[in-house]
């Protein structure tokens, strides 16, 4: 059965773009992007596991409708989010000579997005920028907002820019071939927005993710429409994380904490799962959250097919780590804590053994 394609607006500081979410758009995206720029030419950064499958189709549909491309790849992986890849994108498009009005499209996951993203923000002095995400993880957060960067040895994504896109164009059905694990790593993000924004999301998703994981591409475009809204009404609200789009960093100052001392070894969702499931015990143990609560937020999180225990790292190397998150305000580590789901507040006066406490939870 066809699957109507869905739009959802995004408006931020006056600038007002459309994500497109219509199952197999990446091989009509072309006329879309004609539609958005009147470039005759585009860039197109992905990675070599995404490149070798899609590259190719989007080059086709860009140049049926009168766009030519070039094509810049970098190799996949979180470890190679750093200065050394980032170069090398700019080698790519300066030496075709793009100008100001040469959008770079984003073919990928929330890799390729963050470095597409912080190239069309500089290079140039700023590009046009295009979303076309191949991941749910990207799909349903990276894609949303127009946060861009890389990593540095001292912490995950500490070097960055704020640049929202024109556009943001989904085709679910890249979601078929998408590995398992990194399928159920982009349901950690939708968890999460149903934690800090909707109690009913979260009941539906309890019964429902299930389908996700069967990849029932219909109800996956639900989903990713849902989840995109979500996190469009945060943007909106605070473009430059001022305040309330903080909230949407549930799980995260854990998370990248887990994610550098590990070396990337457990992937970005597997952290946000980690860091949801530490921070729902931390909300506990300082009197915030009910333990029935925490024990749902638990267990959609396992029915993910994520980590909520296990972990074999050093606690202390994680929380010593923390301390160089971007959120980290006059010395002290913001945490965002739910006090029922549906709904987390800001604190920024957590003690130090309750947030060691709260990592160790993890261990079991």
């Amino acid at each position: 059965m066809a699957v109507d394609a869905i739009t959802v607006p995004v408006s931020v500081e006056g600038q007002r773009y459309d994500i497109f979410i219509q199952p197999g758009l990446l091989h009509e995206i072309g006329p879309v992007v004609a539609s958005l720029t009147e470039a005759t030419k585009a860039a197109i950064v992905t990675d070599s596991n995404v490149g070798p499958t899609y590259a190719q189709p989007l080059v086709r549909s860009l140049k049926s409708a009168g766009i030519d491309a070039i094509v810049a790849t970098i190799p996949a992986g979180e470890d190679h989010k750093n200065l050394a890849a980032l170069s090398n994108i700019y080698d790519t498009v300066l030496s075709h000579r793009i100008e100001r009005s040469t959008p770079i499209l984003a073919l990928g996951g929330g890799v390729v997005g963050d470095m597409a993203g912080f190239v069309a923000a500089t290079v140039l002095r700023g590009v046009p920028f295009i979303q076309v995400p191949t991941t749910l993880l990207a799909m349903v957060d990276a894609s949303v907002g127009g946060k861009t960067g890389i990593n540095h040895a001292t912490g995950k994504n500490l070097i960055g820019a704020f640049h929202q896109p024109i556009g943001v164009l989904i085709d679910p059905t890249t979601l078929k071939t998408l590995p398992a694990r990194e399928l159920r790593g982009g349901l950690a993000e939708c968890i999460k927005h149903d934690i800090i924004r909707d109690p009913d999301g979260f009941a539906r998703l309890e019964s429902e993710i299930g389908d996700a994981l069967d990849r029932d591409i219909g109800y996956l475009s639900r989903l990713v429409a849902h989840n995109v809204a979500t996190k469009a009404k945060v943007v909106e609200a605070d473009p430059f994380e001022k305040g309330e789009r903080a909230h949407l960093n549930f799980g995260h100052t854990f998370g990248h904490a887990i994610e550098t001392v590990s070396h990337y070894d457990y992937s970005h969702g597997e952290c946000v799962a980690l860091g949801m499931v530490a921070a729902s015990r931390l909300a506990v143990d300082l009197g915030m959250l009910d333990e029935a609560s925490r024990r749902r937020i638990v267990a959609v999180i396992g029915k993910a097919g994520l980590p909520v225990g296990g972990m074999r790292l050093d606690p202390r190397a994680v929380a010593d780590t923390m301390n160089f998150d971007k959120k980290v305000r006059s010395g002290r580590i913001r945490f965002i804590l739910p006090d029922r789901i549906g709904h987390v507040v800001i604190r920024d006066d957590v003690s130090a053994e309750a947030v060691l406490a709260a990592i160790k939870s993890l261990e079991s």
